[in-house]
C-alpha cells in the first residue's frame, strides 16, 4: 500500500521580512493539498531586535555566532514573535497551526556544535527527529510550525539552522509518509547565471550536482543548501523543490526540482 503524501515547506528570511509576501506565502500555503508541515526561521528580525537592544550579530562565513545574550533573542523572535504571528495567520486561513520548538514534544533534538576553528556557540547540529510524536499532531489534524530551535535533551535550547532541520523532519517523517520538501525563497530556483533570475535550471540529479560544482555555478549559500538536499534524498526523501513560493500552485513550472 503506497504511503500517503506529506509536503514539508521552508520559507526564507526574505518573505518573513515582507508582510504582503508573508500573507500571500500563507495563502498558497493554506491551499497546499494533503498533511504539510511548515518550518522558518527569521535570522534578519532577530538581527534588528538585537540591535535594538544594544547586542551586536557576530557572523562567521554567514553563520551567527550564538552567544548566551543572542540565544535569548533568537527565542523571543523565532520561537514567540515570528512563530506565533505565522501561527494567528494560518488560523485565520482555517488551519489549525501548532507552533513548536525541537524542545516540544520532545520533537528534535541537537548536539551542540563542536568548537573546531570557530566556537559557533549554542547552536545545534541535529541528533534525532521524533516522527512519531510530530506524527501525533498530523493525526490530530493540526499544522506543525517549526522555527529553528532544537533542544540537547538535557535543559539547553540551541540555535539550529532552518534549512537543516527541513531536511532532518523530511527524513525522520519519511519512515511514514512519502516525504516532499518545498524551499521557498526569493529566487526562481537553482540559477545558471546569478545575474540572470530567469535562468533556473529546473532539473539536477547528482551528475549535473557533480559537473555544476565544478564549474563554480552552485557555491556561497547554495552549497549547503544542495548538501542537505541530497543528503535527504539519499535517506529516505521522495523528492525536493526549490524556487519562489508561486511553486506551491499547480501553474507554475519555473523552478528546480532536485532527485538522485
Amino acid at each position: 500500500m503506497p504511503k500517503e503524501k506529506l509536503s514539508i515547506v521552508k520559507i526564507g528570511g526574505n518573505i518573513i521580512e515582507d508582510a504582503s509576501a508573508l500573507e500571500a506565502f500563507l495563502k498558497l500555503f493554506s491551499k497546499l493539498e494533503g498533511k504539510k508541515i511548515l518550518v522558518h526561521g527569521g535570522g534578519k528580525r532577530a538581527t534588528h531586535i538585537a540591535s535594538k537592544l544594544g547586542i551586536e550579530s557576530q557572523m562567521v562565513n554567514g553563520r551567527r555566532i550564538t552567544d548566551a545574550e543572542t540565544l535569548e533573542v533568537i527565542t523571543m523572535v523565532y520561537g514567540g514573535l515570528v512563530n506565533k504571528n505565522i501561527v494567528a495567520q494560518l488560523q485565520a486561513l482555517n488551519i489549525d497551526a501548532i507552533g513548536l520548538t525541537g524542545a516540544d514534544a520532545n520533537s528534535i533534538t541537537s548536539d551542540k556544535r563542536p568548537v573546531k576553528e570557530v566556537d559557533f556557540g549554542f547552536v545545534g547540529d541535529v541528533k534525532s527527529v521524533a516522527y512519531n510524536s510530530v506524527n501525533k499532531l498530523i493525526e490530530a489534524n493540526f499544522t506543525p510550525v517549526f522555527c529553528a530551535i532544537t533542544h540537547d535533551g538535557k535543559g539547553q535550547l540551541l540555535n539550529t539552522n532552518a534549512d537543516t532541520i527541513t531536511s532532518q523532519i523530511a527524513i525522520g517523517m519519511s519512515a511514514l509518509y512519502e516525504t516532499s520538501i518545498y524551499y521557498c525563497f526569493e529566487l526562481n530556483g537553482v540559477l545558471e547565471d546569478i545575474k540572470d533570475k530567469n535562468s533556473v535550471i529546473k532539473h539536477i540529479d547528482t551528475k549535473l550536482y557533480g559537473e555544476l560544482l565544478e564549474q563554480g555555478i552552485i557555491a556561497d549559500g547554495m552549497l549547503p543548501k544542495l548538501e542537505n538536499c541530497f543528503d535527504a534524498l539519499n535517506n529516505g526523501v521522495s523528492s525536493i523543490n526549490m524556487g519562489n513560493t508561486s511553486m506551491l500552485t499547480q501553474e507554475n513550472d519555473n523552478f528546480t526540482t532536485i532527485t538522485l
